[in-house]
């Protein structure tokens, strides 16, 4: 199985096969590679439906490039936490923040939440996010704005009165209690243009229906969310330390006098005594 970064052939391979309706495991299997690389790929290039070879090769050479810079830049940072690889840490932020941005998220917007969530404090001020992201305290500022307005972010003064963007541990809850109040609010329009289409007409039926299975998604992700909530406040618990072992206790040692066995020589003895004449 050939190994490696895909190549611009491959790729295009990959857009044909999209185009004929393949399945990701098909594609791979005639590429011979794994079904995941191809998925993969897709997803981060925009999808099934927007997959284009010589724009992904682009994005990815670009991505390569960036990397490389972020591996440089991890070099000359100081030693991470708890003995991580910076190099590690860098790649995984790049990945969270394309994972973000897949959902909707804006780019900028989706490297503030990574760059907050990766950090053990869950807290960075403006400062910090310049020179981690080495962008503009302007653009820091605007996707902070926006993720307030979502309920990820809130600030809070520190002891040195300065402002920090905290994510809480709490915030995966409330992104999930937000959609379902954005999706009980298409429920009640839906609902209204029932009343304006006509309760019986094609328009207004096909209303009626989207109405009740936003209805039905916004109760089931809020009650899912209530009954999931404190797995997000759930502490790894310690590894436990090993067992010693119990502590072996040593054979009996042998010797060449066997008690037993000169007993029941003795016994054989008195036994010939006893049959003798």
């Amino acid at each position: 199985m050939p190994g490696g970064r895909l190549t611009q052939q491959e790729r295009r391979q990959i857009a044909l096969g999209l185009a004929d309706g393949l399945a990701y495991a098909e594609i791979a299997r005639r590429l011979d590679r794994p079904t995941s690389t191809v998925t993969r790929e897709v997803m981060r290039n925009g999808g099934p439906t927007a997959y284009r070879a010589d724009l992904a090769h682009r994005a990815t050479e670009h991505r390569a490039r960036r990397r490389g810079q972020a591996a440089s830049r991890a070099a000359e940072a100081p030693p991470q936490a708890h003995g991580r690889d910076a190099e590690a840490v860098s790649a995984y932020e790049e990945l969270l923040t394309t994972v973000l941005m897949q959902s909707g998220m804006p780019r900028m917007t989706a490297r503030v939440l990574a760059a907050l969530t990766l950090t053990d404090e869950g807290s960075l001020t403006a400062s910090d996010l310049v020179r981690r992201l080495r962008v503009s305290a302007a653009s820091v500022s605007k996707a902070v704005g926006f993720l307030e307005s979502q309920g990820l972010v809130r600030r809070e003064r520190d002891e040195r009165r300065r402002e920090r963007y905290v994510v809480d541990d709490d915030v995966w809850y409330q992104s999930m209690m937000a959609s379902a109040r954005s999706t009980a609010q298409l429920v009640e329009t839906a609902r209204e243009g029932v009343g304006v289409l006509g309760s019986g007409t094609p328009a207004g039926n096909r209303m009626e229906n989207i109405a009740r299975f936003l209805d039905f998604v916004s109760e089931s992700i809020a009650r899912a969310a209530e009954q999931a909530r404190e797995i997000l406040h759930t502490r790894a618990a310690p590894a436990p330390a090993p067992t010693p072992a119990p502590p072996q206790t040593p054979a009996p040692e042998r010797t060449d006098a066997d008690p037993q066995g000169d007993t029941d020589r003795g016994t054989d003895r008195d036994a010939d005594r006893d049959t003798r004449p």
